[in-house]
């Protein structure tokens, strides 16, 4: 899946927005016109369309109307449309926000990480190029699927959630195994090896999952 469609028929101005949102780490596509907008989305979906009104074919109320007959993917308008009942139209279809053009490009840098934040940080979790659906139950790293394991899966979730800090053997034991698992402590430091095998650049210099001698491990 893509996760920002950029729907802009100023092919400069769609470029900058591109590699902007790709140095932030998001996978990101463009469209200079609806009707390739429209296949790009049917065909790989997005988590975000950022969409300009006046394009050559049909105008962005056309695209943000048919997305909003399939789905509520988040719809960010950009445009130079700034009369009042543009605006009106556009939040009235469903958009999610509508920014007026010319625009700094932190504050839309701001306004897409508040959307991504709001919508999809209760069941997703991104750390560079690894990428975690809790709901989905499922891993990526650089947009390939990790293998597996329910264990693996529960250990790096529980890492991830708690970037940062260093938790105990114990600690990561008894959330994964329970206290009560007939499992030893030794079986968290096999799955612990296996991850870095799957996660790390190198596995034997791990730079993500780092032990804290005598205490446990941490994520960074």
């Amino acid at each position: 899946m893509i996760d920002i469609l950029i729907v802009e028929d100023n092919r400069e101005l769609s470029t900058v927005l591109c590699d902007f949102l790709r140095a932030e780490k998001y996978v990101v596509s463009s469209a200079e016109n609806a009707e390739k907008a429209l296949l790009l989305y049917q065909k790989y979906g997005a988590r975000l369309i950022v969409l300009d009104i006046m394009l050559p074919d049909k105008d962005g109320f056309y695209i943000l109307d048919k997305i909003r007959g399939t789905g509520n993917t988040p719809v960010l308008i950009v445009s130079a449309k700034t009369a009042k009942e543009d605006k009106l139209l556009g939040l009235n279809l469903g958009a999610d926000d509508y920014i007026e053009k010319p625009y700094d490009i932190d504050i839309m840098l701001a306004k897409i990480k508040g959307i991504f934040r709001r919508r999809y940080s209760l069941d997703e979790l991104i750390d560079g190029s690894i990428r975690i659906s809790k709901v989905n139950r499922t891993a990526y790293k650089d947009r390939l699927p990790l293998d597996m394991t329910a264990k693996e899966f529960d250990l790096l979730v529980l890492l991830l959630e708690n970037k940062g800090r260093t938790l105990s053997k114990e600690y990561l034991f008894n959330t994964i195994w329970g206290s009560d698992s007939d499992s030893e402590q030794q079986t968290l430091t096999v799955h612990i090896k296996w991850l870095r095998q799957k996660i790390e650049e190198d596995p034997k210099n791990p730079q993500k999952i780092l032990t804290v001698w005598g205490v446990g491990y941490r994520y960074l």
